[in-house]
């Protein structure tokens, strides 16, 4: 890294998709980058992008699937004196299918990754910001947060954790100077589906399209900036996330196992 005055921030899960174009949007807007994800080739192939775009960038490969490695990948950036000033909890992993037949292993990194490593690098990070009386903090929560989800129900109800613990920090720490912003896409245009092995979905067929992660990006980006406690990424994805925090379960439920459902 450099010596500028640029504020520095962390992503996770910046390989590509979301947290990938959440990246680029702070080096557009004036930030240095720190990327973090399991796959460092296209890290480095977007580390050198964001150069380009004036920011100076490294990569950090974690795991953050593993226990510990949320307090392995701080003391890192402790150790090469890394004044984090935004904090984008941006990584995620989703799975497909009934709870009783999914692979325990599958599970378990779910809630490492979605609950544990997340709260965990938060809770490391948030003192400095607060110590300096400045910093911004994103959680990546998604549209899913606001009702059950069969099909994918740890999940669902992962990201319905991500959204309470952004909301009940933001309010927190109001008055220190540090602000958090929970972000909740739809439906994306990113690998999440084939990884989650939702590919074949109905949802992941009719609705991932109908937002690029370019736009999401940019809508967190301006929400972080102003201080938004909470956004939910496009006009259709608001309506649908009311249904589902609204509606009576006995109506979501069925459509969103539906919208689970292959979609041949």
């Amino acid at each position: 890294m450099d010596s500028s005055n640029r504020p520095l921030a962390l992503v996770t899960g910046a390989s590509s998709g979301l947290g990938a174009e959440l990246a680029r949007e702070l080096a557009r807007h004036g930030h240095d980058l720190v990327l973090t994800a399991r796959r460092v080739a296209p890290m480095e192939a977007l580390a050198t992008e964001l150069r380009g775009l004036g920011a100076a960038a490294t990569v950090i490969a974690a795991d953050l699937s593993k226990p510990g490695a949320a307090a392995t990948l701080a003391h890192d950036l402790a150790s090469r004196r890394f004044e984090i000033n935004v904090l984008v909890n941006n990584a995620g992993l989703g799975a497909l299918g009934r709870f009783d037949r999914m692979d325990f292993a599958r599970i378990s990194e779910m809630l490492q990754v979605n609950i544990v490593a997340l709260t965990e690098l938060t809770r490391l990070i948030v003192p400095g910001m607060v110590a300096r009386r400045r910093g911004r903090i994103m959680l990546v929560s998604s549209t899913a947060g606001f009702q059950p989800g069969p099909r994918m129900a740890v999940y669902f109800a992962s990201k319905a954790y991500v959204s309470s613990l952004g909301e009940a920090l933001s309010y927190e720490l109001r008055g220190t100077g540090v602000g958090v912003t929970v972000l909740c896409p739809g439906a994306t245009d990113t690998e999440f589906f084939a990884v989650a092995g939702a590919d074949d979905s109905i949802m992941a067929r009719r609705l991932r399209r109908m937002m690029r992660a370019g736009d999401v990006a940019r809508i967190g980006y301006r929400a972080l900036a102003s201080g938004r406690r909470i956004v939910i990424a496009g006009v259709m994805n608001k309506i649908l996330a009311l249904g589902g925090r609204f509606a009576p379960h006995r109506i979501v439920l069925p459509i969103t196992d539906r919208l689970m459902m292959s979609g041949d």
